[in-house]
């Protein structure tokens, strides 16, 4: 994958690791990047603007009220023109205000109203690596969405040794190319997902029905994440009430069986992912006429399964999807019953949610999910917005949609 014409805003924090930045911009211009630079006030102390602007060949921002520019407001212009945000070193200090959303100079202005991804690269001491503190903000900004390389462990410029050590030039040029890399392949590849949300009704006569809480929000989160990676996203949704993009393509839907009829038409595709809840009963025979509370025969009713579609798409051998995955709503054993329900369906990952928390899962604003792998490892993606719960969920998918293994 090359690097050609693609535009990186390298922010330059203040540390003893800022002269490597220097380093980084070489290997990038000689593979045709453009790139352009904020140098903070401390970074001022150990990198000059004018090295800078001789080796980007580009003038260096360092102010936010910048007489000669701000007719620009760099803060938008400069996030909104790059491809990818770097930030290098990424100290204690920086790592603290980004984790409060703090907009106090240029560079903390950039990253708050960025609109693209943002890489940021650790360096500090070891002890300051490792305290609460900084651990707490690493969550916090990973929660959020930045994206992190390192820190190494290694000796420091204090005589130290141990994690805390800034990730080299060459580790982040190698980053820099795998994120392109695997953006390049979705764009070229054309991939298609298919998306399964909300709840399905069965009705029981033309007034009842048999349905459960799900809202539909986080089915409608993921494939918006998917769309906002370059995927092609149908989405088949239950009854619910949300907002898509133009770009996505919705279908709405009742049952269970409409869902399924609909989920065949939209094969094939590369990558589903079942995250409706589909009632598992509906009735035999639907009664046509209201039934009558002095005539209900609770024991006459014959209720029969609705097919499994999440095990449909993935014992489908003709039209399997490259990944399959579904959604896991459970009230107990969360892991176990997970883990089982992976092992019988067949599928790729299960993301699982305990629905009996009433703060996350179902009609929540907050989900909290745990990744089940098919080798039975499990991966906690902490409680947060849907949103953001999505943007993980389709990394995780993505990842392994473009895996060199599953790409002919």
């Amino acid at each position: 994958m090359t690097l050609k014409n693609k535009k990186i805003l390298i922010i330059i924090g203040g540390g003893i690791a800022a002269y490597k930045s220097l380093d980084l911009i070489r290997m990038l211009k000689r593979n045709d990047v453009e790139i352009k630079t904020i140098l903070t006030k401390s970074g001022r102390e150990f990198v000059t603007p004018l090295s800078l602007t001789t080796l980007t060949q580009s003038k260096t921002f360092e102010n936010i009220f910048d007489k000669d520019s701000e007719a620009d407001i760099d803060h938008i212009a400069l996030s909104r023109w790059a491809d990818i945000i770097i930030v290098m070193p990424t100290t204690a200090n920086l790592m603290s205000k980004l984790s409060v959303g703090a907009a106090e100079d240029l560079a903390t202005t950039v990253l708050l109203a960025a609109n693209k991804d943002i890489l940021l690269v650790p360096a500090m001491n070891v002890r300051m690596w490792l305290h609460k503190a900084t651990q707490k903000n690493f969550n916090i900004l990973k929660d959020i969405g930045y994206l992190f390389i390192g820190p190494e462990k290694g000796e420091m410029a204090c005589g130290e040794f141990g994690e805390g050590k800034m990730s080299s030039p060459r580790q982040i040029l190698a980053y820099v190319k795998d994120y392109f890399n695997k953006r390049g392949i979705l764009k070229n590849k054309n991939f298609k997902a298919l998306v399964t949300t909300g709840p399905t009704r069965e009705y029981l006569d033309p007034v009842r029905y048999i349905s459960n809480e799900s809202s539909g929000r986080q089915g409608y989160e993921v494939a918006i994440a998917l769309d906002k990676l370059g995927i092609k996203t149908t989405v088949i949704a239950g009854p619910s009430n949300f907002n898509l993009p133009k770009s996505i393509k919705l279908k709405k839907i009742i049952s269970a069986d409409e869902m399924l009829s609909e989920v065949k038409k939209s094969l094939p595709v590369d990558l589903a992912v079942c995250v409706a809840a589909v009632a598992d009963f509906k009735l035999e025979k639907k009664n046509k006429n209201k039934m009558k509370k002095s005539n209900l025969s609770f024991q006459s009713m014959n209720f029969i399964k609705n097919t499994d579609i999440l095990e449909y798409l993935s014992k489908n051998n003709k039209c399997r999807p490259r990944v399959v995955a579904g959604f896991s709503a459970e009230t107990e054993s969360l892991n176990k019953n997970s883990i089982q329900k992976i092992k019988n369906k067949h599928c790729d990952f299960i993301f699982a949610n305990d629905v009996s928390n009433k703060k996350i899962g179902f009609n929540s604003y907050y989900n909290k999910i745990s990744v089940i792998y098919k080798n039975g490892s499990v991966q906690i993606i902490p409680k947060n917005k849907k949103s953001l719960i999505a943007n993980k969920i389709a990394q995780i998918l993505v990842d392994k949609l473009v895996d060199d293994r599953n790409i002919n």
